[in-house]
């Protein structure tokens, strides 16, 4: 038997990252190693530019169960730069946007997000859990579900248990009234998942300041279980 520390993530709105452009900002299907590792930095206070504290967070190892995938949402922004033959160093906003032609046309931008999503989290490895559970309980900084404007519906409830592999720890997270008795629609585990498929992600946090991720494999397993 392995210890676990589990907890549920559910949010009206989340969005979590994938190759990211200009022009585009897209979303997968579930939040990755470093959406997760992330919220619990923020959850124990650490800060992006703690380069000791970044890297105890990859002690990690990290599964996640989609239990809501969402609906598939798309919002609109709009991105400006003033050319400097209009105004070299402009004092304020005002002033550069005064110097605006009717030429110097925005960039329409996009951003992904899934409404009405909710997952499972596990995580095990070499991390203090109890330190962890707590802060999870009494986060330092708000958490989110990949943006600022995705707050979460409901608490993480988090909690150390007992299981003899990673898909019996997910089924012993706690989850909100209005999910209870839902089973996984998918389930995304960095250690191997018998009958799982193997992918190649981009989302190994290497400098947070710097915004590098690597490439990790990550086990994708869908139960026969429906939602």
């Amino acid at each position: 038997m392995t210890e676990y520390l589990v907890f549920a993530l559910t949010a009206p709105m989340g969005s979590f990252g994938g190759l990211a452009g200009h022009e585009r900002r897209g979303s997968g299907g579930w939040p990755g190693r470093s959406a997760i590792l992330g919220l619990l930095g923020a959850a124990q206070g650490v800060r992006r530019d703690d380069a000791a504290g970044q890297g105890a967070l990859r002690r990690w190892q990290v599964a996640v169960s989609v239990l809501s995938e969402g609906v598939p949402v798309q919002d609109f922004h709009t991105v400006q730069t003033v050319p400097s033959a209009n105004i070299k160093r402009p004092d304020t906003r005002r002033q550069a946007l005064k110097a605006l032609k009717p030429r110097d046309n925005p960039v329409i931008t996009r951003r992904d997000y899934r409404c009405d999503c909710a997952f499972g989290v596990a995580l095990w490895g070499e991390g203090d859990q109890e330190a962890a559970r707590a802060a999870l309980e009494r986060p330092v900084f708000t958490p989110y579900l990949g943006r600022k404007s995705c707050p979460l519906a409901a608490p993480m409830a988090p909690r150390i248990v007992q299981a003899a592999d990673v898909v019996a720890a997910l089924d012993q997270v706690v989850l909100p009234p209005w999910l209870a008795g839902r089973r996984p629609l998918a389930i995304a585990s960095d250690a191997a998942i018998e009958g799982a498929m193997q992918e190649t992600v981009w989302d190994e946090p290497l400098d947070r300041a710097g915004w590098h991720f690597g490439p990790r494999t990550v086990h994708v397993h869908r139960p026969e279980a429906k939602a």
